[in-house]
């Protein structure tokens, strides 16, 4: 049996994987398949995990405007709790944060360095 947290993980990884190398139809088709609330809801634990995470590195004003985006991210989350489609936006948008989270983290090491 596969632990929904590792498959979650996974799941995430590959979406922001899909995302960062602008497979935007490859990054759907991967949303499409994940058939269940349940794991969307894991999928999405994994992306805000990682975003957390990394935006922690992020300089200070950066990383309030981080926090602002992931407090909207719960809010679109919470709006569509029961709507599969609508927490598979939640995930597409999560996963873009984390794009854009890398970004900011490779300009600012690119300026610090």
């Amino acid at each position: 049996m596969t632990d929904p947290h590792t498959t979650g993980r996974r799941t995430a990884d590959e979406l922001v994987a899909l995302l960062s190398a602008d497979d935007h139809e490859a990054a759907d088709a991967l949303l499409a398949g994940v058939p269940t609330i349940r794991e969307l809801v894991y999928v999405g634990a994994g992306l805000t995990g990682i975003a957390r995470t990394e935006s922690r590195r992020l300089p200070p004003a950066q990383r309030a405007q981080a926090t602002t985006r992931h407090l909207h991210l719960g809010i679109l989350r919470d709006r569509n709790r029961s709507d599969l489609d609508g927490l598979r936006v939640w995930l597409r948008r999560s996963a873009e944060e984390v794009v854009l989270i890398r970004s900011q983290l490779a300009l600012a090491e690119r300026f610090a360095g």
